[in-house]
Formats: structure tokens, C-alpha cells, sequence
């Protein structure tokens, strides 16, 4: 049994830029914040979801499955089955796939679908040797071996790391995600200015979009307990230039790197949601589909390459379905880095590369910029890992009906060597 996948109405929270502490919101704060909004205006009840999906990655202590809270808080009832997904940069994506699955095979009429991450709320992490010596201390049974364990304290227990910071690293590779980027600008040849380059184009569309309303309805306004208001993405700068790009250090690899502070991704805290719903939901409800969701695809690769995580899962999407490149109308592919976007487009012109890593006789071909995150991205509006798969999908939903496009792609890589990709049509 396959059915038809619809998505039909979508809304997220602005992506708000940590600002080294704690922001207003929690994750499940964020959720509640998009979620409110998106649910008010539908024309059935709450009761009529069978499923809440959630992505989120930093869970924190007070929010242990943050589907299900976010589920009660949103007056979902207390038979509303919810529960929390955590595939890395993919969670917020892995919630819409599973969504779509269960609807598609018949089991779910309406599941809502979301991905939520406050990474100003990373939690601060002793180091190893200062845990080990805290559990010793706890293990002292006298008063002589509490005095012991005290001459053992070095100031350093006493300097916790930001958990985000490990968490960005790879344990296998050791790597962290900023030099994984290096790696592919190392292979691919992308050198600084084009990197700057890139980042300055997304701040540009993302403030262009601001300033034209594109955006409006998909950003719902959130409140904060202090009664501020945060209505729009802050961390665009629409007087970004190369000039003042060029100024920055590398981040990772100094002092020849390409990866620097302007031309990452940004660490922000942010929610999105997407209702998606069968063919019978939405005649039953009166409901009015944005797109369809055709497939998805998700793939693995070497952790130290990470970013090429789009082209190994959208390549054989559009591979399965018969599609070329000029068949994809528009593309949203995340922006953790503008050298690793800017390797993936290098990767899918590469004779070679998609011969040997692909299985095509020839190059994928040329994605016009264009077609490419046509109102910014992570580089722009930022990244909270667990949000940004399902705000790319819900995006990519908006700008194909809005622009009266019939096909489009969602892909983003992976933390750990993994990429996702989903592929819609309009409905």
C-alpha cells in the first residue's frame, strides 16, 4: 500500500542568534512558540493528529522527550502519542520522513511533524579527569581519604567545556565539523574569496526576502516571559561585503584555512513545524496542500567528508525517479558551511567523482545558482541542528507554490557522515 503525502501547512519560530548565555527560550519553548500559531489557524481539532514527531538533539534535563511535553503544553490532550527523534543535523528531516512513511503505508491519517534546538542552552561539561575526580571524593568513606582526594584538585576541574563544542566534534575522525569543511575545500579547490563570496549572497537574499515579505506566515512571532517580542531572523547582515569578510581569521585551520566565523553557519536557537496529512485527511478537513512529498533518501559516507552528505543522498533520489538536474526547479541544500556547499556543486560538475563515487557515466551537471536556497540559508538565518532539516523542507514547500515551481529537492549533511534528501512535487 503506498498513498499520497501531503504537506499542508508549515510555520517555524525566527532563528535567534546565541549570544553567549542562555536565550529566552527552551527547546520545547520553541516548539510551543511555532506550534501555537500554525495550529490556531487550522480548521480541525487538535485531537485530530495521530502522531507528534520531534526533532532535537541537545535535549536538555528538564525537557526529556520534548515531543511529548511540546505535546501537552500545545493542549494536544493526554492521549497524544509524541516522541523525540536525533539523527544530528537530519533530526528535523527524520521527523517529516517518519511522518511520511507512516502515512504513505496506511497506519496515520495526520501526524505533525516538527524539529526544535536551543543551542544557547548547550550544557557546560566538566572534563573527564575533573569527573573522575569528583566520583572520587563521593567514593571516600574517611576523613583521612577526603583529605587525599583534596591534595589531588587542580584549578582546571573547575573550567567546564561548552558541551556544544564536543558535540561538534567527531569522535572518530577527532575532527570538528569546521574542519571537515577544510578537508572538502582542500579537495575540491575552493578558496576564500569564493567562500566569502557565497556567505555574502545568502546574507543579501535572506534580507531581501525580510524586506519583501516572502517570509511572512512561515516566521511566526515568538514572545518571550519578559514580554519581548522576536519577530525575524536576527542574524542577517544585509550590509555584509567581502571586504568585511576578508578581515576574519580562519576559524579552524590557521592561518591559511578557508572556514571562518562569517562564513559558517551560526549557532541559533529556533523551532519548525510541518502538518502533514493522507489524501483522505485533507478532503475530510477541507485542507488545501502546499506540495507532495515524492521520496527521500538518506546515505553514508566517511565522517571526515561529511559534507558531501547531499550529494551522495539527493544524487541517487533524482537517480531513482528519473530526473536530471534541469528537472529540479528549485534546491534547498543546508548551508553548514560555504565551502562544503560549495564543494557538494564542485562534486556534482566532477566527470570523475560522480563516475567513481556516483556509478554515472558522466557528471550530475551544474546546479544554476539561481535554483540554489533562493532566500539564504544557515550561512544568513542560522543552524540549530535539530530545526534545520525541517525548515529547509518546509521552505522549499513555500517558494515552489509561490513561484509556481512543479519540483524541488531538500538536502543537508550530516554530523558523522551521514545526508538526507527528500523530493517534492507540487501538489
Amino acid at each position: 500500500m503506498s498513498r499520497p503525502v501531503y504537506i499542508v501547512d508549515g510555520a517555524r519560530t525566527p532563528f535567534l542568534r546565541a549570544r553567549g548565555k542562555p536565550g529566552p527560550f527552551t527547546p520545547v519553548d520553541l516548539a510551543v512558540q511555532a506550534g501555537r500559531p500554525l495550529l490556531t489557524r487550522q480548521p480541525f481539532e487538535r485531537s485530530a493528529f495521530d502522531l507528534v514527531i520531534l526533532g532535537c538533539v541537545n535535549v536538555i534535563s528538564d525537557e526529556m522527550n520534548p515531543a511529548r511535553v511540546a505535546a501537552l503544553r500545545l493542549g494536544m490532550g493526554e492521549e497524544q502519542v509524541a516522541f523525540t527523534v536525533q539523527i544530528n543535523c537530519g533530526s528535523g528531516m527524520q521527523s517529516i520522513d517518519t511522518a511520511y512513511r507512516y502515512i504513505r503505508e496506511g497506519s496515520h491519517e495526520m501526524i505533525l511533524a516538527g524539529g526544535t534546538e536551543a543551542l544557547s542552552h548547550a550544557p557546560l561539561v566538566l572534563r573527564q579527569s575533573a569527573t573522575e575526580w569528583f566520583g572520587g571524593m563521593a567514593q571516600a568513606k574517611s576523613p583521612l581519604d577526603k583529605a587525599q582526594k583534596l591534595t589531588e584538585i587542580r584549578p582546571d576541574f573547575f573550567s567546564p567545556v561548552v558541551g556544544l563544542e564536543r558535540g561538534l566534534t567527531d569522535p572518530i575522525t577527532t575532527l570538528n565539523m569546521g574542519q571537515t569543511a577544510e578537508v572538502l575545500a582542500h579537495r575540491f579547490g575552493i578558496d576564500r574569496a569564493t567562500a566569502d563570496a557565497y556567505a555574502v549572497e545568502s546574507h543579501k537574499r535572506l534580507a531581501a526576502a525580510q524586506e519583501a515579505g516572502t517570509l511572512d506566515g512561515e516566521v511566526v512571532p515568538a514572545f518571550d516571559r519578559d514580554g519581548g517580542a522576536h519577530g525575524s531572523d536576527d542574524g542577517v547582515r544585509p550590509d555584509s561585503s567581502i571586504e568585511k569578510l576578508a578581515k576574519l581569521s580562519p576559524a579552524f585551520e590557521k592561518p591559511y584555512g578557508k572556514v571562518t566565523p562569517g562564513n559558517s553557519s551560526q549557532i541559533t536557537d529556533g523551532a519548525s513545524w510541518l502538518i502533514l496529512a493522507s489524501e483522505t485527511a485533507v478532503e475530510a478537513h477541507g485542507l488545501e496542500p502546499i506540495a507532495e512529498i515524492k521520496d527521500s533518501e538518506w546515505a553514508a559516507l566517511d565522517p571526515s567528508i561529511m559534507g558531501l552528505g547531499p550529494v551522495l543522498s539527493a544524487t541517487p533520489l533524482a537517480q531513482r525517479h528519473g530526473l536530471s538536474v534541469d528537472d529540479i526547479d528549485l534546491w534547498e541544500l543546508n548551508e553548514a558551511f560555504a565551502a562544503q556547499v560549495l564543494s557538494c556543486l564542485a562534486a556534482w560538475q566532477d566527470d570523475d567523482f560522480c563516475r567513481d563515487v556516483l556509478g554515472y557515466d558522466e557528471a550530475f551537471g551544474r546546479i544554476d545558482r539561481a535554483r540554489l536556497n533562493v532566500d539564504g540559508g544557515a550561512i544568513s538565518l542560522g543552524h540549530p541542528v535539530g530545526t534545520s532539516g525541517n525548515r529547509i523542507v518546509l521552505h522549499l514547500a513555500n517558494a515552489m507554490k509561490a513561484g509556481n515551481h512543479r519540483r524541488g529537492i531538500a538536502t543537508e549533511c550530516i554530523g558523522g557522515g551521514l545526508g538526507g534528501a527528500m523530493l517534492l512535487e507540487a501538489a
